[in-house]
């Protein structure tokens, strides 16, 4: 187990009480399930610690890029109403990103917005396990060991 500030932990539905703030805010390498694809700019870019923590991993953009997108394929989590076209490169924020949760009532139709949160969180946690699993480098495998306890 690994000591974690606190502060940097969310109580989620779905994740429950470890899920990790998002990686701009200090959040931990699992964390990287929230992050946007690589290649673009981002509004808070300077803010932005994706790539900095890929590289501290060892695992390339393309990399990443083919989990997230093959999990979104696996998922039904395509949508043209995300940034991206893909629900895994959605954030953790309700206002973070405008049409998250119109993409997922479309594709959890008649599910209560409260049981799609869960449903979300879940596979985000799902994402994020998968994320760190994929680590094949000795460096990024010992940094990430704590963490892959916490699942």
């Amino acid at each position: 187990m690994t000591d974690i500030d606190p502060e940097k932990l969310r109580n989620l539905p779905g994740w429950e009480k470890s899920a990790p703030i998002p990686l701009c805010m200090g959040g931990d390498y699992r964390a990287l399930t929230f992050c946007c694809k690589p290649g673009y700019s981002l509004t808070f870019g300077f803010k932005c610690k994706r790539d900095e923590t890929l590289r501290e991993l060892g695992l390339s953009s393309e990399e990443f890029i083919e989990i997230k997108e093959d999990f979104s394929k696996e998922n039904q989590w395509d949508s043209e109403l995300v940034c991206f076209g893909s629900l895994s490169y959605c954030c953790m924020r309700r206002d973070g990103c405008s049409k998250r949760d119109i993409a997922l009532s479309e594709r959890y139709p008649n599910t209560p917005i409260e049981d799609i949160m869960k449903i979300y969180f879940r596979k985000k946690k799902e994402l994020s396990k998968r994320i760190l699993e994929s680590i094949k480098n000795e460096d990024g495998k010992k940094k990430i060991k704590p963490f892959l306890d916490l699942f």
